[in-house]
């Protein structure tokens, strides 16, 4: 039995043996990590040592700068033509905020100029005249229709001579005319108006005209505090 196993052992049909020599796991990974970082060095080098020799490093950081120098000089003229841009903008908008005060004004004035001519036309048809006496006057009594049912009414009142005091009364105004075909007179004024002069006072108004009522004439009496006519003017539509 045993010459069996001794010739088993010794013949051709005997098990292979490896021999293999046994390294700590730690010390495999340090081997293994000190060799990939020797070819990261290596290929790192080449690929360094490749762009030198081709030149292209130092061109490529140059036409970077470049670049950037460009971009900057790009961003510096953008800003400043925005600056410019809006300082325009806000001057367009000055001048066009200046003309239309302009115009404002130029319209204002053109109305005060027009307003003044009437008034200037309204007084010099009531300059005073050698031949009145002293007391109250009504001049330039006028009466133009507005709108339907409505007609304007203007007048001045003066006192002439040395009055020591303010008059203080009132003045009524009566509308005379013809209604459907007959004769018509009415005061549009429900009450008589209250009037103080000093010298001279400037009154106007609006007065109510009824339905089919058509106004032929138009006369404003000046009343004193206990009722007397003091003066009186007509106007003709």
């Amino acid at each position: 039995m045993r010459l069996k196993l001794l010739r088993r052992r010794l013949s051709i049909s005997a098990p292979r043996v490896i021999v293999r020599s046994h390294l700590p796991w730690p010390l495999r990974w340090a081997v293994f990590a000190v060799a990939l970082g020797f070819s990261a060095a290596i290929a790192l080098w080449a690929f360094e040592f490749g762009k030198d020799i081709a030149g292209l490093d130092g061109g490529t950081r140059e036409e970077l700068a470049r670049l950037r120098t460009e971009l900057a000089d790009l961003r510096e003229e953008a800003t400043r033509a925005q600056a410019i841009a809006a300082t325009a903008d806000s001057l367009l908008k000055a001048e066009r905020a200046a003309q239309e005060r302009l115009a404002s004004q130029l319209r204002q004035a053109e109305a005060d100029n027009l307003a003044l001519k009437a008034d200037l036309g309204f007084f010099e048809r009531l300059l005073p005249v050698a031949d009145v006496s002293d007391g109250l006057v009504v001049r330039g009594f006028q009466v133009e229709p507005l709108s339907p049912g409505e007609l304007r009414y203007q007048l001045l009142v003066m006192q002439n001579g040395k009055a020591s005091r303010p008059f203080e009364g009132r003045y009524e105004l009566t509308l005379a005319g013809t209604r459907d075909g007959r004769p018509w007179s009415a005061s549009p004024l429900a009450e008589a108006a209250p009037l103080r002069v000093k010298q001279y006072v400037r009154l106007e108004g609006r007065a109510s005209v009824p339905a089919g009522a058509v106004v032929k004439t138009a006369e404003v009496r000046v009343l004193s505090a206990a009722g007397a006519v003091l003066a009186t003017q007509k106007a003709t539509l």
